[in-house]
């Protein structure tokens, strides 16, 4: 079956009139019914047919999230095209590289700048020949070029979807690159619908229809996107937010009922509920104690199915009038289904969030596996986990304890690579995924490491850095962080902080600010960040500790190369790029 086809027919025909997705058109909130996003769905594919765009042709997207991003994948989709998307802060030559690559024929564009990167690639001898603009408030040349709203004006707004089977491509998703060159994933029709129905199974949501997504994350990256079409294909209502900088207004106007989002963003909201009770007076510090002591008893015993006595139940609501519903106001109030990938959390964030009532659901899973292998089940999960495998998913532990998987969800292989094919399958079939881990007895899948990324110091300790890394940026004054052990004698680290609260510090501290280069200098702070990282390390064994580190005065950047889309550190660049600051550590 046709993965639009999954998605369109079935909701268009029980109920036309609903709203299917939202977003925002100057400053008020919009929604476009099933019925009306079908329309502009099919008049988007009868234009690409009419522009020469036949079946297992590539459509590029290069754009930040828009309801016309999703549409214009699903009208892909409707007439057996493949669509590759580009994420929207790569610059021209991570772009062409993608379209020639993939040999893409139409694409997609945002903003300014992504037009003329893509003016400048059709200008050239290669595939692409029409660049489709979504927005108006985009100034365009005429030649190669239509606004959306052009492109579809004269299309009819009926179309009969290209059937297709399970095993047809439906996407080539390029990797961030954290390791090299990108590579196309290519991802199946049968990939996406059969892990919607694993979630469903797995899941057994009650009144799906009835829910709200907001899509945060970029849905160039697998996991925004196979969570947003899940919701459609489930009829939920999908909102876009094309700045991720406005999640927290956004949150407010929105009041989504289900988000995905990256370790990150709780780990922000951790460490900023943490700071807020440490600030307080100490009867407000013993309240929170007492709230947050309540919120774990009564989570535990949910957790593991037992009956939560009456008193703690009326302690809890009080605990929850007085520190739990202020924070969860601040996130629109209505979250309660929050999956969480991209890297590893720790069990002190996912606690915390437990305690106050909001359930994270961990899981873990790739670009080439569809999104999700495994997933926190709403009881008897294990924080610190990755949670238990989707129906339909296998996993094993092979050499050097990586994780090994099969299941509807793998992809069929590398775009034009046979032999990085090869390289990430064993001979009897099972995905590699370069991650190391264990199971426990009960089923829970625990990672320990990228292996590519284990360090050995020069003493012959094993450095696992995600961990600690996690552990170090669960504080409000650490940004962003990169440990560098290999074949060092000690731990060291390259710490962005966090500015925000860098700055409220100094004013607290009656500390001038003149600018960042000078204040990451000066001792007061290097000592204040010496004292926050022995308190955060306390529980680490002495060589895995950081034993020195240099506080930068900028962060990483997505445009420098320094951090993927999905802000994962890339290591070898970062190393390259600040060697002599590293060497002057040792």
């Amino acid at each position: 079956m046709n993965l639009a086809e999954a998605i369109i027919s079935k909701n268009v025909e029980k109920h036309s009139f609903k709203s299917a997705v939202g977003f925002k058109k100057k400053e008020s909130w919009k929604e476009l019914s099933w019925k009306k996003f079908s329309e502009i769905i099919f008049k988007t594919a009868n234009a690409l047919k009419s522009n020469g765009v036949e079946e297992n042709d590539k459509v590029a997207i290069y754009a930040d999230n828009s309801a016309e991003w999703l549409i214009f994948d699903l009208a892909a989709m409707s007439i057996g095209a493949i669509t590759v998307p580009i994420y929207s802060t790569n610059n021209t030559e991570q772009a062409e590289y993608i379209i020639n690559d993939s040999q893409s024929k139409i694409i997609l564009v945002g903003n300014q700048a992504q037009y003329d990167a893509c003016f400048e690639i059709v200008q050239k001898e290669n595939s692409l020949q029409t660049i489709i603009v979504s927005k108006k408030a985009v100034w365009v040349k005429k030649e190669h070029t239509f606004y959306l709203e052009d492109f579809i004006a004269k299309t009819s707004p009926k179309l009969e979807i290209v059937k297709k089977e399970f095993e047809d491509l439906v996407t080539i998703i390029y990797t961030s690159g954290t390791t090299g060159t990108p590579k196309g994933v290519m991802l199946t029709h049968g990939n996406f619908i059969k892990a919607f129905d694993a979630h469903f199974e797995y899941f057994k949501f009650k009144n799906f229809e009835d829910e709200l997504s907001l899509a945060f994350l970029p849905l160039t990256h697998v996991f925004e996107r196979c969570w947003s079409l899940l919701c459609l294909y489930g009829g939920a209502r999908v909102y876009f937010l094309e700045d991720p900088k406005d999640i927290a207004a956004t949150l407010e106007e929105v009041k989504p009922t289900m988000m995905c989002a990256v370790p990150r963003f709780f780990q922000k909201v951790y460490a900023g509920v943490l700071e807020k009770a440490k600030e307080g007076s100490s009867f407000k510090k013993k309240i929170f104690d007492w709230a947050l002591e309540v919120g774990k008893q009564t989570a535990e015993l949910r957790r593991v199915e037992k009956s939560v006595p009456f008193g703690l139940i009326l302690k809890h609501s009080v605990a929850n009038t007085l520190v739990f519903s202020k924070v969860k106001q601040k996130m629109g109030g209505r979250l309660w289904f929050m999956p969480c990938g991209g890297a590893s959390v720790s069990p002190d964030v996912t606690q915390l969030f437990e305690a106050m009532g909001l359930h994270i659901t961990v899981g873990y899973g790739l670009t080439e596996t569809t999104a999700t292998l495994t997933a926190f089940p709403f009881t008897h999960f294990e924080h610190g986990s990755c949670g238990k495998p989707l129906p339909g998913v296998e996993l094993r532990i092979g050499e050097n304890d990586e994780i090994l998987a099969k299941g509807n969800g793998i992809m069929k292989g590398y775009y034009n690579k046979p032999e990085e094919t090869e390289k990430v399958f064993t001979q009897d079939g099972w995905f590699k995924t370069g991650d190391a881990g264990k199971i426990d007895e009960n089923g829970n899948l625990f990672i320990t490491d990228r292996i590519k990324d284990l360090m050995k110091t020069s003493n012959g300790k094993y450095i696992a850095p995600q961990q600690i890394e996690n552990i170090l940026t669960n504080n409000n004054f650490i940004q962003q962080i990169v440990l560098i052990a290999e074949g060092r004698q000690f731990v060291s680290a390259l710490i962005v902080p966090n500015f925000e609260f860098l700055k409220d510090h100094l004013k607290k501290n009656n500390i001038a600010f003149t600018n960042w280069e000078e204040i990451v200098q000066k001792k007061e702070i290097i000592d204040f960040y010496k004292d926050k990282i022995k308190e955060l390390q306390h529980e680490l064994s002495d060589f895995e500790k950081v034993k020195k580190f240099t506080l930068m005065p900028s962060e990483f950047e997505i445009s420098s190369g320094e951090i993927t889309p999905t802000l994962k550190v890339k290591r070898n660049v970062v190393l390259k790029k600040y060697a002599d600051l590293i060497e002057k550590m040792y």
